[in-house]
């Protein structure tokens, strides 16, 4: 894929340290640590390597990735590692695409406690597909999937919700036999929001009286137990909103699915169109009118704002997997379903041949299509053997 002409980091560099200091009231470390990694991703500040063609000679310089997970640039190439290693999970049989989202109502919340109620997120989706999974009237069997985490919409929004991405089945209690599901959408979805409801919401009042929440702003009033109390009985005067898709397709067919959810950042540098008078068009996908593509234009900094709100906790983990996926299950009871579904046996990372992943190779020679070896290394502070294009951005 060529590259973008207008990238996120374009963008932190056009607002400039004015954007930090209009925003001192509420900017934290961490912010800055995302802008600064973004903006040197790719460039001489990180240093870099030196390649050549061992047939034509050929050179070329590429400058090192920051490999933040915030960053836009840094998500292929991890994305492809994390499809490589589920390629050998991939059962041969249907998938199902189920999302939990959180009401409205939850998100100034969530924003404020994004390590409790993010994880209380995971935790009750993935105990409500579960239960009810293994509940005989809707499939009584045992099930694995793996739930990604997004907390925006397509116009930068605040929009927590996880994908879950399931196989249309599950072991039977005594793991003899593959159970498939009796439902055109796995399972029913009005049981599935009854039940995560309730148990969000009991997570929530646990949460609350261990003083695991904080209250800042117009939210402090739920600091009293009353107020608390109050607030908490209107989220059960709407129905908590399940979407799940029909079975969509076998192993390879989810592969390719899962790419599209996975290492996703809050907006890609490829739905960015411009940038002129300090405004920022970019692209979304109107999903309430067939998913017609529309542009969006905000002024710069309430754009990074919206960006920096999808900021995650250190060492918050943003992907994760349950029941016969889990790591504690995953080397016993996945080689079981392969062979009650009579695919090949299942290997584990440690039993594969190990790669050459020690010595990755560099990519041909866009002139010749030679190999390319490395010839160089350097840092920052070697020298820069040229400096990235200079970009007239308020011209586009």
């Amino acid at each position: 894929m060529s590259r973008p002409p207008l990238e996120v980091a374009d963008l932190i560099r056009a607002a400039g340290q004015t954007f930090i200091e209009r925003s001192c009231r509420w900017i934290t470390r961490l912010h800055l640590k995302v802008l600064t990694a973004i903006e040197r991703c790719r460039t001489a500040a990180l240093g870099g390597h030196v390649d050549g063609c061992s047939r034509c000679g050929h050179r070329v310089i590429s400058y090192n990735s920051c490999r933040n997970r915030h960053c836009p640039k840094c998500q292929g190439n991890a994305r492809e590692r994390w499809l490589a290693d589920r390629r050998r999970e991939l059962l041969p049989t249907m998938y199902v695409h189920i999302v939990f989202t959180l009401p409205h109502v939850l998100a100034p919340l969530a924003l404020q406690n994004k390590r409790v109620i993010y994880g209380l997120l995971f935790r009750t989706s993935a105990e409500t597909l579960i239960e009810i999974a293994r509940d005989p009237k809707h499939l009584g069997a045992e099930i694995g999937f793996f739930s990604v985490l997004h907390t925006w919409n397509q116009k930068l929004e605040h929009h927590p919700h996880v994908h879950c991405v399931v196989p249309a089945g599950g072991l039977s209690p005594d793991h003899s036999q593959w159970i498939k599901p009796r439902y055109a959408f796995f399972l029913p979805v009005h049981v599935l929001g009854r039940v995560f409801r309730g148990k969000f919401v009991a997570g929530l009042k646990q949460a609350y009286a261990a003083h695991h929440l904080g209250f800042h702003g117009q939210l402090q009033f739920l600091a009293k137990p009353k107020a608390f109390a109050a607030w908490i009985r209107q989220l059960f005067r709407q129905d908590w909103v399940i979407y799940a898709k029909p079975p969509f397709g076998g192993a390879e067919h989810a592969l390719h699915y899962l790419g599209n959810y996975t290492h996703r950042v809050a907006i890609s540098n490829h739905r960015l169109v411009s940038l002129a008078n300090g405004v920022v068009t970019f692209r979304w996908r109107d999903s309430a009118h067939h998913n017609k593509k529309r542009l969006m234009s905000l002024p710069l900094e309430e754009f990074l704002r919206r960006f920096l709100l999808h900021l995650l906790p250190p060492r918050f983990v943003r992907i994760r997997h349950f029941g016969f996926l889990a790591n504690r299950k995953r080397s016993a009871l996945l080689p079981l379903c392969f062979h009650v579904l009579g695919a090949p046996a299942f290997q584990s990372p440690a039993s594969l041949t190990p790669l050459a992943d020690s010595c990755p190779p560099i990519g041909n020679c866009p002139l010749c299509g030679g190999i390319m070896i490395l010839l160089q290394r350097f840092t920052a502070i070697d020298g820069i053997p040229r400096s990235p294009p200079s970009r007239n951005l308020e011209a586009r």
